[in-house]
């Protein structure tokens, strides 16, 4: 198993690099909460959260929290001053509306035709798939931040998926703490890698099809990524 790469934070600034100004961008519970904490500079990045914030600022520190006022992961954030409140119903109207430029979630599984397992479980009670299934074929854009190899070893990475599906071919780029890869004819394309790693412990922990081009760049860094 490897256990080194990225850290959550730095899977989530990089995936951030990827967001357009103006952008309506969903992130959904767990890992990907920390993509509000990336400073966009001159970007304007308007965060939705399907529990009805539209537009808000980065997780909010200890002692600064206001009651109520949490993402999707339940983590309190802080306000900007384009921050409104809209009803649940209307929250996933610009959802199913197509209104949702990128959503970036988390993941069980992803297969290499772009498929999507992150609700349940093989053999275990429990799961919902709730706003994931909306979200995952709203979105314009799906992105899957997550580390590259569960618990017990198996990648997370795979030629199909083992467990239950959320949607079907819809995600298009993948951070894991080895690297980035985006999904390209039924491929993972190593586009950037983790600092310290080899193509070949990539390879070897990555059960899909891997194509490595012949120059992989290392991960790009927050202040690279501003430039």
């Amino acid at each position: 198993m490897v256990s080194v790469g990225l850290t959550r934070q730095q899977m989530c600034d990089r995936v951030a690099m990827e967001f357009q100004d103006g952008w309506v961008v969903n992130l959904g519970a767990g890992i990907p909460t920390l993509c509000s904490n990336f400073d966009f500079a001159d970007k304007t990045i308007i965060f939705h959260s399907e529990n009805g914030i539209l537009g808000y600022g980065p997780i909010a520190p200890a002692g600064k929290e206001i009651p109520h006022l949490v993402n999707a992961g339940n983590d309190y954030v802080t306000l900007v001053p384009e921050t409104v409140i809209v009803h649940h119903a209307d929250s996933f109207a610009l959802i199913r509306g197509g209104h949702v430029d990128a959503v970036v979630m988390g993941a069980y599984e992803v297969s290499e035709a772009g498929d999507l397992a992150n609700w349940k479980l093989p053999g275990r009670r429990g799961g919902a798939i709730g706003g994931a299934m909306d979200l995952a074929v709203g979105a314009r854009r799906v992105y899957i931040i997550m580390e590259h190899m569960t618990r017990d070893g198996r990648s997370r990475l795979r030629r199909q998926c083992e467990a239950p599906l959320t949607a079907i071919g819809v995600v298009g780029a993948v951070c894991t703490n080895l690297g980035f890869f985006a999904i390209e004819n039924n491929a993972f394309v190593l586009r950037e890698i983790a600092p310290g790693l080899s193509p070949d412990a990539v390879q070897a922990a990555t059960e899909g099809k891997l194509v490595i081009p012949s120059d992989v760049p290392v991960v790009r860094t927050v202040a690279e990524g501003r430039a």
